[in-house]
């Protein structure tokens, strides 16, 4: 039997790659190398995170998958292409969410429920990516069914990232008039503060998601 390496929390960015993005892309980048600075000046949380990059557009694209922060030397880049497809962005991590944490656990760990970093900043344009999320987040349908944290910016609407949003307390979009590339800098931030406290907390008595909201932004449930 494999002896218990510890407690690992599984983080997904799920980031919005549409054209769309294109003027905001290099923000998003920037600030993800950020985080990944911050994460090296903090080893002992960093080493209770496996973290990974997904970028939809009409399909999803795996830029860093389970990785260890301390281990890597740079991240790799988001690029702006298509059109904004949530069904596929969902569908793909219900698909993969099973044989991540199986592996993670192959590996001696204990892991906690995924948490999902979703950035967007348009309408979904295709029908019935409803169904996705739902089966997604639904635990009898995916066991490993992850905690989802929705940003919204531009013009997609809080009705729609309330929906994606697992908990009305994990929706947020960015205050009108803010500009974008500054949300997106807030956004990145926010996901540092977040992903370090949560991995603080999993060397604790009680281990928990820690979710900070961001700067420039307020609750989706607010302006609905």
């Amino acid at each position: 039997m494999t002896a218990n390496r510890g407690n690992l929390l599984p983080v997904y960015v799920l980031a919005d790659e549409s054209g769309s993005m294109g003027p905001y892309i290099g923000k998003l980048n920037g600030g993800l190398a950020s985080l990944h600075e911050a994460l090296l000046g903090e080893p002992m949380a960093a080493a209770k995170v496996r973290f990974s990059i997904l970028g939809f557009a009409e399909d999803v694209q795996e830029r860093l998958c389970l990785a260890d922060l301390r281990r890597e030397s740079t991240l790799p880049e988001l690029f702006s292409r298509g059109y904004t497809n949530y069904g596929a962005a969902f569908n793909a991590l219900r698909q993969r969410l099973p044989g991540d944490i199986k592996a993670l656990k192959a590996e001696g760990f204990t892991v906690h429920r995924p948490a999902v970093f979703f950035l967007s900043d348009g309408q979904p344009t295709d029908s019935g990516w409803e169904q996705a999320h739902g089966q997604l987040v639904d635990r009898s349908v995916t066991p490993a069914a992850p905690n989802v944290i929705a940003c919204g910016i531009g013009k997609v609407q809080p009705s729609t990232i309330l929906q994606v949003a697992t908990q009305s307390e994990y929706a947020f979009v960015a205050i009108e008039g803010v500009d974008l590339g500054a949300a997106i800098a807030d956004f990145c931030t926010a996901l540092t503060k977040s992903i370090v406290e949560s991995g603080r907390s999993l060397g604790s008595a009680q281990p928990e998601l820690v979710v900070q909201q961001p700067e420039g932004f307020r609750m989706a449930i607010d302006v609905v």
